[in-house]
């Protein structure tokens, strides 16, 4: 497996940049922001933490690095028109010179739509807006014009030029439902998933059966995972699986990791992805967290 890391939206700006010219040494595969306004609540209620905007981060991020994969994890299509994503993703790649990554899911977080008025919709209508948007932003970064109308978007004979600089500018969906993951396996060239190796392998094996199903080989789809990690068992890894985080987490011994990581390597899992949320207080704990996993866990995979 190859690793990447997520740090978390509400950092200073100049933290995260130079966070990414560390991660730039060879070791890390990718950097990944969410696509969010405001923390999640589960509800309508409002949270005033800081939230910084990935989609102007990530040129910066691109600007700064050489080597590291880049993108949302994941935009929602429920905020941005297809058209949009696919514009920016080509300028990004531009700028990364052929390293960026557009992830796309349908929207989810209830708060942020209500706080900015933007319609959210049944689960139904967010998967049938997907499923459009989706196709038009794949032909609009393959193909010189693109005319497509459905009963969400209508698009008429629309350029997207430059071309990236990618000869197929990889998408990633971020997805866990069934009848997305049949769109996935279309349409997409990666797929992401969160959960702890029993959840995360029996929704590989759906994603594996709606390929199936469409016709489209298993190993043409990347696919890449991530749970929140946690090297030690004292007071913090206490704190981390006695909060919000524990249905999404394993803490530990360096052996209890390893064999966590190991069972998405065995599953067939190309990547995994490590929240750095929990690794430190501030941006130099977290780099040395960072450092600790990889010498003591990832590495030993």
């Amino acid at each position: 497996m190859q690793y990447s890391v997520w740090p978390n939206m509400k950092y200073p700006t100049d933290e995260v940049l130079e966070l990414a010219r560390w991660l730039d040494d060879g070791r890390w595969q990718g950097m990944w922001f969410a696509d969010h306004y405001m923390p999640n609540t589960g509800s309508a209620d409002i949270d005033d933490g800081p939230a910084h905007e990935c989609w102007a981060l990530l040129p910066a991020v691109a600007a700064v690095t050489n080597k590291l994969r880049l993108g949302p994890l994941v935009a929602p299509t429920s905020i941005h028109h297809p058209a949009l994503l696919a514009n920016r993703a080509v300028t990004i790649d531009h700028l990364s010179h052929g390293r960026f990554v557009l992830g796309l899911g349908a929207g989810w977080q209830i708060n942020e739509h209500v706080a900015y008025g933007i319609d959210l919709g049944t689960a139904r209508e967010r998967v049938d807006r997907f499923s459009e948007a989706i196709q038009i932003v794949r032909s609009l970064l393959d193909t010189p014009r693109t005319t497509f109308h459905g009963e969400v978007y209508s698009i008429n004979d629309a350029p997207c030029e430059p071309s990236p600089v990618q000869t197929h500018l990889p998408i990633l969906v971020g997805t866990g439902g069934n009848r997305m993951l049949k769109i996935t396996a279309r349409h997409a060239d990666e797929w992401n998933t969160w959960g702890h190796p029993e959840v995360a392998i029996e929704r590989l094996g759906a994603l594996h059966e709606a390929c199936d199903a469409v016709g489209r080989p298993r190993t043409e789809i990347r696919t890449s995972v991530q749970v929140v990690l946690y090297l030690g068992e004292d007071e913090r890894a206490t704190a981390v699986m006695n909060g919000p985080l524990a249905p999404r987490a394993v803490t530990g011994s360096a052996q209890r990791l390893i064999d966590t990581l190991g069972a998405y390597a065995e599953a067939g899992f190309d990547d995994f992805i490590v929240p750095d949320w929990v690794l430190g207080r501030d941006a130099a704990e977290r780099r040395n967290g960072l450092d600790r996993l990889w010498n003591e866990v990832l590495s030993h995979v």
